[in-house]
């Protein structure tokens, strides 16, 4: 008697001569132990709503085109520069990183993006112009205080 090898074990072969043997028995699978045992009543119930509205947020975005997907987390991206750029005083290096993030997404994907693609382009060109105009206002004011400081016959250097 001959046995092949599978994934599942070996199984049992003919070998021409009309013996067979019987499967070796196999160990039962190991049970899974349960996350949720050592919760409390309430924390159980919690635990399995956040679980269901996991599994229907799931189920939205498989139903939604991945290009309004994607188009939402560009925004997320345009958002995350601007607020980089508002802040005092503006963190550019981290800003940047977002634009050029949000620019490789919509230059990347071109054709691709569907319906908001216009919007989106728009919206890249924008936080670009507005990176342009805070990077020089921060320049300007460098080279301001700069002067002034050079300027200034009470000042030491």
């Amino acid at each position: 008697m001959s046995t092949l090898w599978t994934p599942g074990g070996e199984v049992p072969v003919d070998d021409g001569r009309g013996q067979t043997a019987t499967p070796p028995p196999q160990d039962p699978p190991d049970q899974v132990e349960d996350p949720l045992a050592g919760l409390s009543d309430e924390e159980r119930a919690q635990a399995e709503e956040l679980a269901q509205q996991l599994a229907e947020a799931r189920e939205h975005i498989a139903n939604t085109p991945a290009s309004v997907v994607v188009g939402n987390h560009a925004m997320g991206l345009y958002e995350l520069g601007a607020i980089h750029l508002s802040q005092q005083p503006p963190n550019l290096e981290e800003s940047r990183l977002a634009i050029d993030a949000l620019g490789a997404l919509v230059e990347g994907l071109e054709g691709r993006l569907g319906e908001h693609e216009a919007t989106l382009k728009d919206a890249l060109h924008q936080i670009r112009m507005a990176f342009v105009q805070v990077s020089r206002a921060m320049e300007g004011g460098a080279e301001d205080a700069e002067y002034s400081e050079e300027g200034d016959p009470g000042a030491s250097g």
